[in-house]
């Protein structure tokens, strides 16, 4: 596949279709890879879809509907990287108070690598994602974090709330390892779905697992960390801020498998 394709309720983006898009930032999304015609995790990116449509359209789009809409634009192809995103034609600025389905964009691009391959270095910033609850489309802010982190000299940007807790990263949730457990922090972030796979099947790979608040002072308590997506199953951290971490290559290969053992769903 050489060229991303957008496809609107089941017929190919128009125009019209990409001002509305162009114009108006109001939605939401989610995203994933989808490798021989299945993708882990599917079940809770159209759940996550699902909740976004309530909360943001008052109303939300089948999800066996969503699934036509994506196999039709997925087409004769098996690997792709899909992104869902819902919006109304109906709602603007000057008229926010319409209710009812939303429109179904899909994205069907070709297959993207994970964020790293060497670990990362991490700048942080405080940072609170709006509605962290859902995958909204308003991504201004996390995408000046990433590149502010970038002009500095980082590799991405990991945020810490008002109140000095670690949540998430610009485009990843991160998690903590400490001996035979991994430590996810407790703050205000979206969660995501890589993380979910993950958790579900840590205890099958030998690994046990709470939730904490972290806070930047805690590194030296952790001998490794690792951030992940839906694009990323997990890639290690090599150092936030001026803490460098000894690294944990068997607690992060313990990690990937738990995310290998999420069993690949059909579109």
């Amino acid at each position: 596949m050489a060229t991303a394709e957008l496809w609107i309720d089941g017929a190919p983006a128009t125009v019209e279709d990409l001002t509305h898009q162009a114009l108006i930032n109001y939605g939401a999304y989610t995203s994933f890879a989808v490798a021989g015609g299945a993708v882990r995790g599917l079940d809770r990116h159209l759940a996550r879809l699902t909740h976004a449509g309530h909360a943001l359209f008052g109303a939300a789009v089948p999800e066996a509907e969503v699934r036509t809409l994506i196999r039709q634009a997925m087409g004769d192809r098996s690997d792709a990287f899909v992104r869902v995103s819902l919006f109304s034609r109906e709602i603007s600025p000057r008229s926010p108070a319409h209710e009812g389905r939303p429109g179904v964009m899909v994205g069907v691009f070709p297959p993207v690598p994970p964020l790293g391959e060497t670990p990362l270095r991490l700048q942080v910033q405080t940072y609170a994602r709006e509605t962290p609850d859902l995958k909204h489309v308003a991504t201004m802010g996390l995408i000046r974090a990433r590149r502010q982190a970038r002009v500095d000299g980082y590799d991405d940007a990991l945020f810490v709330d008002s109140e000095g807790r670690i949540s998430e990263g610009s485009l990843w949730n991160i998690g903590f390892l400490c001996g035979d457990r991994v430590i996810w922090p407790e703050a205000p972030m979206l969660e995501g779905v890589s993380q979910a796979l993950i958790t579900a099947h840590l205890a099958d790979v030998g690994l046990k697992q709470e939730t904490q608040v972290v806070t930047v002072d805690a590194m030296s308590g952790f001998d490794g960390a690792f951030i992940t997506n839906s694009a990323t199953p997990a890639c290690a951290v090599g150092a936030i801020g001026d803490h460098a971490f000894a690294g944990n290559a068997e607690g992060l290969n313990q990690v990937v498998a738990a995310w290998s053992r999420a069993e690949p769903q059909p579109v």
